[in-house]
């Protein structure tokens, strides 16, 4: 008999501890894929923020061009009339 209750413990042991392993499987599987997908979502809005600086700084240089051709309001003399 006391085998019996031996060999059921050790049963019992056993499952739980397969449980445990699968639930830390599924809780490290759960993790990495959170940890992809805020990769991806990361490398998104880098690339939109690159986007957006090139454009920003295209705009600049734009400017800074049309501003180099057409001298500013302040770059001439103001003219008196007499």
């Amino acid at each position: 008999m006391p085998v019996r209750i031996l060999i059921a413990v050790l049963i019992v042991l056993l499952i739980c501890c397969l449980l445990l392993a699968a639930d830390r499987m599924v809780k490290a599987v759960t993790r990495g894929r959170r940890r992809r997908e805020a990769t991806r979502r990361l490398a998104a809005a880098a690339a939109q923020a690159e986007a957006q600086d090139r454009q920003r700084k295209a705009a600049e240089q734009a400017s800074g061009a049309l501003t180099s051709v057409m001298p500013t309001i302040h770059d001439v003399d103001t003219r008196h009339v007499e």
